[in-house]
């Protein structure tokens, strides 16, 4: 994929994340429940890699909280921070994960961004953003309770839309048929 696709679907993705969250946050703790944010970063990592996921991952929550005012202020760094975990890791995973079924290698990375993100999140809100206030307990109810249905929506959408994508040839296929 050239440089210039990759660019664009960053900035394809950013606009995504900052609107998706728009529509979802009409509904009261919608934005910590679905994490609408989430996904279009993850989508531009897995389609144009490590660098675009990343800077859709920093674009989308900034321009977002400058724009809408959401995420507030005192989320916008620990959600920035964990948001570009999510985009560089599946942008890398997806480039080191083999396994013959592009499928199987989307929802692998997918899933290893989701955790890694998460662990991430968790190391910075208990050391930098949050000293001594922030539990494990905090941390698993905020990554993994609240986030539920997030993380299901995240499952259900993400690979199928990728390979929507791939199949559309609006983004070059995982393994290119010869």
């Amino acid at each position: 994929m050239s440089q210039v696709k990759k660019v664009v679907v960053a900035a394809v993705c950013a606009a995504l994340g900052i609107v998706l969250p728009m529509a979802f946050h009409s509904i009261p703790n919608a934005g910590a429940t679905w994490l609408p944010m989430h996904i279009p970063v993850m989508i531009s990592g897995l389609v144009a890699g490590p660098v675009a996921g990343a800077a859709t991952g920093v674009l989308a929550p900034v321009l977002s909280g400058l724009l809408t005012g959401m995420p507030p202020a005192p989320m916008l760094p620990p959600m920035t921070c964990e948001l570009l975990v999510y985009g560089l890791v599946s942008g890398l995973l997806s480039r080191v994960v083999r396994t013959g079924n592009a499928t199987a290698d989307l929802y692998i990375s997918l899933v290893g961004a989701m955790l890694a993100g998460r662990v991430v999140a968790g190391v910075l809100r208990a050391l930098i953003f949050s000293p001594g206030a922030y539990s494990l307990e905090a941390w698993l109810t905020a990554s993994f309770v609240t986030a539920i249905m997030g993380i299901v929506l995240q499952l259900a959408v993400v690979v199928p839309i990728v390979v929507s994508l791939e199949r559309a040839g609006l983004v070059p296929p995982r393994y290119p048929e010869e």
